[in-house]
């Protein structure tokens, strides 16, 4: 199995050459501080860890996967001492405020951190990832003391945290959930019902777990008016087991060294965190951060199978090129000459490099969200980190998991065999379609809520940017072959969600058969933005002599594969959005058995 080897090149190009990230971190006066030196020490810190501490684990930690016993969670060998010495490392604390013991770094270096994590163990990964929601949460709605309580701990790393959302009923519709929640004269609640799919809900790797729970007060409006949030700790501070206590752990496809629990709230007692019924309100802090953090797991899928992938295919030899033997030494070439395995390659690394740049930028506007004092400012980058989430979290899991399937086909046989890695891969990211809002909700976030339901706005804010990058470089001949496609392809997106919307205001099932098809589209069409954008940057790069010439030829052979290979897939969606929805919707329920 290939261990783990951060991409650190690829990421100092995303942040330094394309984001200009110290620039970007200046403005923000939160960040001045954050200058290249310090991003750089990071990122080989993290990945010194990554590789060294979580990589060697994570086949191990898959094959042994969590242990049940009555309430209490096992995780696997090496898992409690990765987690002390991240801990130690101060890993956890990077992006959470200095009042409370973080170190005030911004929140995208923390992002950058979470990748190395996640593609080195997502298991792993998961349980301090948690703790980062949970954070971000209490930070933004919490009281003074409940800040004190509860923050510190969360960021030294003391306690981690989760959130605590659906119930075996309800999955992701939450205006159904029956927990209850009932106020005591202490102005404590008593919590009680049954949790499903929590992460890290339950395990041996810190001394206190605080899980965020969503439940109903006792005068409560039905549905998602009526969910108030609570903080629900596994231990009170005052050191006394609360009620709360897991019920059993599922058994997965994947990510097994990750506890997904069964939580049981037996008169827990709990706190309230925000206003009564404005639960949900608040629990979207978390849900936004947990969603770009599963968009970077399918960047995570593609990078980690990627890696494997290449390395097999630079070693593996099985017949003779086409064009004649490349290694005339040898019985036969190595695959990687072969164009279908080329094809493959070319895939993943298409995807895993340009989903790091969407992240990554992704991120960038989630730094000015969390701390400027600007109204318009704070406003603008919402609306485009809104807008970007659903897209990044839908798209980049299902590209994702496309990569990492290409994984296996690289090693052929091989790939279906456990010991190699590359199996393990396609099963502990297929949840990433799932958790967090599947990918069919995401779709119908991005085109309802997003764009529909804002005449639009939220995508112009967007393809106004596109459209000035092709504007800018419109002159440019080596650029042509980027931006004349890009152009067109901006523009029709207006065009089709017009087309879209006016089908809509006649029978609302038109938007929800398109939704899937115009996300993935919205996908394809960001990504050919952000590509351009790289080759762009590769370009002038080149033409200045600066740097190492090869990677920035490599980069834009990327990208005209990109643009060559794979955005035609935008035509085929287009299609099936123009096929509307009659002909989903035409047959009876009844006709489907026969």
């Amino acid at each position: 199995m290939a261990q783990y080897k951060a991409p650190l090149r690829d990421m100092q190009f995303v942040l330094h050459d394309m984001l200009n990230i110290e620039n970007h971190y200046a403005s923000i006066p939160a960040f001045a501080d954050t200058n290249r030196e310090l991003v750089d020490s990071v990122l080989e810190a993290g990945a010194q860890f990554c590789e060294n501490e979580l990589s060697p684990i994570n086949r191990s930690g898959d094959e042994e996967g969590c242990q049940f016993n009555d309430g209490e969670v096992s995780t696997p060998k090496g898992f409690k001492e990765a987690y002390k010495k991240y801990v130690e490392l101060g890993f956890g604390s990077l992006s959470a405020p200095v009042e409370h013991g973080g170190q005030g770094l911004p929140p995208s270096l923390g992002v950058v951190m979470s990748e190395m994590m996640g593609t080195a163990n997502w298991s792993w990964g998961m349980y301090p990832g948690l703790s980062h929601g949970a954070i971000n949460t209490v930070e933004a709605h919490g009281s003074a003391e409940q800040k004190e309580v509860y923050l510190t701990k969360l960021i030294s790393g003391e306690w981690t945290g989760t959130m605590c959302l659906t119930e075996s009923h309800a999955g992701s519709d939450l205006g159904l959930i029956r927990t209850k929640a009932e106020p005591q004269a202490d102005g404590s609640y008593k919590i009680s019902g049954t949790k499903i799919f929590i992460s890290a809900g339950e395990h041996d790797m810190a001394d206190n777990i605080v899980h965020i729970v969503l439940a109903r007060l006792p005068d409560a409006p039905k549905g998602t008016k009526g969910i108030s949030l609570f903080i629900v700790p596994k231990f009170m501070p005052t050191g006394e087991r609360n009620g709360v206590k897991c019920g059993s752990i599922e058994h997965k496809m994947g990510i097994k060294a990750s506890a997904t629990c069964v939580m049981n709230f037996d008169e827990a007692t709990g706190f309230l965190i925000g206003p009564p019924n404005k639960g949900l309100n608040c629990m979207f802090t978390f849900m936004n951060t947990a969603r770009i953090g599963t968009a970077m797991q399918g960047v995570a899928a593609a990078e980690g199978s990627f890696q494997g992938a290449l390395e097999y295919a630079r070693d593996r030899i099985a017949m003779r090129s086409l064009t004649g033997p490349k290694n005339p030494e040898k019985e036969a070439d190595v695959i990687i000459v072969h164009p279908a395995v080329r094809q493959l390659l070319l895939t993943q690394k298409a995807f895993a490099e340009g989903g790091r740049a969407m992240v990554y930028l992704l991120s960038s506007y989630n730094d000015i969200v969390s701390t400027t004092q600007n109204a318009d400012e704070k406003k603008a980058a919402d609306d485009m980190m809104s807008f970007l989430t659903p897209i990044a979290k839908a798209f980049l899991t299902e590209v994702g998991y496309e990569a990492a399937n290409h994984g296996v086909q690289v090693f052929g046989g091989h790939g279906f065999i456990r010991e190699w890695g590359m199996e393990q891969i396609v099963r502990d990211t297929r949840i990433a379609l799932l958790y967090e809002g599947t990918t069919q909700i995401q779709a119908l976030d991005l085109l309802g809520r997003k764009v529909l339901q804002t005449q639009g706005g939220m995508l112009r804010n967007f393809t106004k940017v596109v459209h000035k990058f092709c504007q800018t470089h419109e002159g440019n001949a080596d650029m042509a072959q980027f931006v004349t496609p890009l152009a067109a392809l901006n523009k029709e997106w207006g065009d089709v969600t017009m087309r879209i919307g006016m089908k809509a205001m006649g029978n609302a099932d038109e938007a929800g058969a398109a939704a899937v098809d115009y996300m993935m589209y919205s996908g394809y069409v960001t990504l050919a933005y952000l590509w351009a954008w790289m080759a762009q940057v590769a370009q002038a790069k080149l033409a200045a002599g600066e740097g190492d010439a090869e990677f920035y030829k490599a980069k834009i052979q990327t990208a005209q594969f990109y643009f060559k290979k794979i955005l035609p897939r935008t035509k085929g969606h287009i299609e099936m959005i123009d096929g509307g929805a009659e002909t989903l919707m035409q047959m009876s329920a009844d006709a489907f058995a026969f």
